[in-house]
């Protein structure tokens, strides 16, 4: 389905939980975030219809979010289900993989196309300080278990200044070891603390810091990719990529929508706009559809984060 932009929209992102077992600076303050209740959360049986009828409007891509999705109990079981949809093509999922170990072939075994690791630091210390206690050694085990799986990886790392940019390189050379997307992602304001200017550093920048190191190539991308800019480095197996909510936006090119544990369609992450789809649910499948495509038709051309300086839970709209 295309948008009033002509956007091709084929991609949802569909959060399944607003739990988390990390509390990352940049996701959420240190004091956490209040769970939702039991109750509003979707069950699987609406998430699975709200995914059907996405797909019959022409979405191909789906991609599992969280909060940490491997933290739902049943999760292997709906994903089963959501692999076995006529018309979709890919199905992925984002963790911060500290459950990867024991889950990577189980996923693979049940339609797992990828995994996107969020992973902002290869230095035990700096990793604990910023995931506010997670253990390094885990999610390491666990990229070997989904690579041993057969699993395609992406590793996305917030890049923030003084706190990890100087790790940047070392990132950029794992994809040179491994067959891996190493993305670089913009650090977004999402809880507004006060110094939070200090920490961005531009995708610009990011690159040209690569390319004092390395020598890159731009290589294309296919049309289910998201908004990341890809290069590899000469001779690598992997790629690196730049992604720039903040400093070069790509709404221009945006092709997804993304739907949230409670049931609130949205059709950009960074926008107050959102449709609750419960009464939709209730109404049957075609009243579904009639909600996404009113989600779909409603996208802006363009997001106005930085100048509305507005916030948002990362965790609960699944970033």
């Amino acid at each position: 389905m295309q948008d009033k932009l002509g956007r091709t929209i084929n991609y949802l992102r569909l959060s399944i939980t607003d739990r988390c077992n990390l509390r990352c600076c940049y996701c959420m303050p240190a004091t956490g975030v209040p769970a939702c209740e039991h109750g509003d959360v979707l069950r699987y049986e609406e998430l699975l219809k709200i995914t059907e009828a996405a797909v019959s409007l022409g979405i191909e891509k789906v991609r599992i979010t969280g909060g940490e999705p491997l933290v739902r109990k049943g999760l292997i079981s709906f994903l089963k289900q959501l692999g076995s949809l006529s018309g979709l093509t890919e199905m992925t999922l984002t963790t911060n993989g500290l459950l990867l170990e024991e889950t990577a072939e189980r996923l693979k075994a049940v339609g797992v196309n990828r995994l996107n690791v969020s992973l902002d630091s290869l230095d035990h210390q700096t990793y604990k300080q910023i995931t506010r206690g997670g253990d390094l050694k885990k999610v390491l085990t666990g990229l070997d278990a989904a690579e041993q799986a057969g699993l395609r990886l992406k590793l996305n790392m917030v890049v923030m200044r003084g706190i990890n940019d100087q790790e940047v390189e070392a990132f950029a050379a794992l994809s040179q070891k491994h067959p891996w997307s190493v993305r670089f992602i913009e650090y977004m304001p999402t809880i507004r603390e006060a110094v939070w200017k200090n920490r961005v550093i531009s995708g610009g920048e990011i690159l040209e810091r690569l390319k004092l190191t390395f020598t890159l190539s731009s290589i294309p991308t296919s049309r289910l990719c998201g908004p990341a800019k890809p290069y590899r480095i000469d001779g690598a197996m992997g790629t690196v990529g730049i992604i720039t909510p903040m400093s070069e936006h790509f709404c221009g090119n945006c092709n997804r929508i993304r739907v949230t544990s409670q049931g609130l369609a949205k059709s950009c992450l960074l926008s107050d706009q959102a449709l609750d789809l419960r009464s939709a649910l209730a109404k049957g499948p075609q009243s579904i559809r009639d909600a996404l495509v009113e989600v779909i038709s409603g996208k802006n051309q363009q997001h106005h984060f930085e100048e509305e300086e507005r916030c948002f839970q990362m965790s609960s709209v699944g970033g």
